[in-house]
């Protein structure tokens, strides 16, 4: 993967900074800006990902991680958004997404969002005890305060709710 140059860099950065303000309409006027070539670098693609979401643009948002994956296999993220846009795309499933993070769930065995996730689309399909053992292995790996508080305040996992005070 080829570096951005400094003008790309700096149009990429100014992306990023118009997201922390709120306006992605701005942010995407600055990726519009980006050179043709440096539009598929990944770190791009992350950003415009961020934007179309704002958008609920599923199914764009979809195509990009899939092409984030593609491009970038090591990175969680990646995988991450292609799961959360798989999910929420024309014709996509809570079974869609976790068959996407459970096929690399091996390749991170230390991203406590991933392993959180895979719990979600869990507890969804209605595989409560294995929902709670992800919530734990989650647990041990991540911050245990900000997990339950995240999790009590998650609509995915109101089915062990009342469970969250003795898993976590």
């Amino acid at each position: 993967m080829k570096p951005l140059d400094v003008s790309d860099l700096h149009h990429l950065r100014a992306a990023v900074g118009w997201l922390e303000l709120g306006s992605h309409l701005e942010a995407d006027k600055e990726l519009n800006n980006i050179t043709s070539t440096a539009r598929s670098n990944p770190e791009v693609l992350g950003i415009r990902w961020l934007i179309y979401a704002k958008e609920s643009k599923w199914d764009a948002c979809k195509d990009i991680a899939r092409a984030i994956t593609t491009q970038a296999p090591g990175r969680v993220v990646g995988w991450l958004h292609y799961a959360y846009a798989t999910r929420r795309a024309t014709g996509g499933s809570v079974q869609a997404a976790f068959d996407i993070l459970n096929s690399v769930a091996d390749k991170f065995p230390e991203e406590q969002t991933l392993i959180y996730n895979l719990a979600c689309y869990q507890c969804q399909l209605g595989n409560l005890p294995e929902a709670r053992n992800l919530l734990e292995k989650a647990l041990d790996i991540g911050d245990p305060k900000k997990l339950k508080l995240m999790a009590l305040d998650d609509p995915d996992l109101e089915p062990l709710w009342r469970d969250i005070g003795e898993i976590l």
